[in-house]
């Protein structure tokens, strides 16, 4: 394994580590299967403005999905990122003590028949590292969820960690974050979904860590060149407004502070819709429901059918309504 982050990181993006991700939707068909074609499609349409995805993530449906669909849809994944030169980053979501660091050893026999694959096989196959989470509950203290990561860390790998309160409960303390950044150079990005921003705020030396930000809305706002925090974004809503978001981040590079404000605003105030909307189902991620409800008519044109059948993990379909708003 490299010494140093910085060779980490130059090994995997040579030419630096791309400022906005995606975790992209998984399409299944009417009978429940995950739809390769239309995840070739959806990827096809991603591509030109974002190299990097999560996979799965959230909007993956991937707490929802079982270990083999898991496998089913990386495989899918590896194969267009071979052919449309995509990196993968690996979400491995359990929360369970000791599971996620059993489900990665898993992914790695399933894709090398290896536990311990070299920085440049994982490149070989386009995969940049495993996205954990902090291990579920409420009350536990920053030394069990130190523990956890540092177990993880442990295995030497490429890794991010995912700070998602919405799932776990809790928080990566900015303590915590900083402790494994000065101990573990192969720990190189991390995620905020929190909304919170507490580690990015805190102040705190996390020595050359690349953070990006999960939380939707006020895009402009955030990303460093603007004056913000972070140096990027992995953004659900990127499966629908991909060339917009890029936008943003290149306005504000060229110093058009205003054109990436409007554009941040017109994308924030959709998805603010969006997911107001999607919140109101009993069923499935509200950001994955909003998300494959635009999805339907970027894919199928404005006069797509308000009656398709389109279905998430949890088998239900999504409301007429939710697509009517969409449209």
């Amino acid at each position: 394994m490299p010494t140093t982050r910085e060779t980490l990181i130059t090994t995997l993006f040579p030419t630096g580590i791309p400022s906005l991700w995606c975790p992209p939707l998984t399409h299944f068909s009417e009978d429940g299967r995950i739809d390769a074609e239309r995840i070739k499609a959806h990827l096809a349409h991603l591509r030109p403005s974002v190299p990097c995805l999560l996979v799965p993530g959230s909007t993956s449906e991937g707490w929802e999905l079982d270990e083999a669909e898991e496998f089913e849809l990386l495989d899918i994944m590896l194969a267009c990122a071979r052919e449309m030169d995509f990196s993968i980053m690996i979400g491995m979501l359990r929360t369970q003590s000791g599971e996620a660091r059993k489900g990665i050893t898993a992914m790695l026999n399933h894709v090398f028949k290896s536990q311990s694959p070299s920085v440049q096989m994982l490149k070989e196959r386009n995969i940049c590292g495993f996205a954990v989470t902090a291990p579920k509950g409420k009350n536990l203290p920053q030394s069990t969820i130190h523990e956890h990561l540092q177990d993880i860390l442990n295995l030497g790998l490429p890794t991010a960690l995912y700070q998602l309160p919405q799932i776990t409960e809790n928080e990566i303390s900015p303590e915590t974050v900083a402790a494994l950044a000065a101990s573990y150079s192969n720990l190189y990005l991390m995620k905020d979904t929190s909304g919170k921003d507490r580690v990015v705020t805190s102040g705190l030396n996390f020595d050359s860590l690349f953070f990006v930000r999960g939380a939707e809305g006020d895009y402009a706002k955030w990303y460093k060149p603007a004056g913000g925090r972070y140096d990027g974004f992995l953004l659900s809503s990127a499966n629908c407004f991909s060339s917009e978001l890029k936008s943003v981040l290149q306005h504000i590079e060229a110093g058009r502070l205003d054109d990436a404000e409007m554009l941040s605003n017109r994308v924030s105030e959709v998805m603010t819709r969006m997911l107001h909307a999607a919140s109101a189902l009993p069923f499935g991620n509200a950001f994955t429901n909003a998300n494959k409800a635009i999805d339907h008519f970027f894919a199928y044109g404005p006069h797509a059918e308000l009656s398709a059948k389109i279905r998430t993990r949890s088998g239900a379909f999504l409301p007429r309504a939710l697509l009517a708003i969409s449209s």
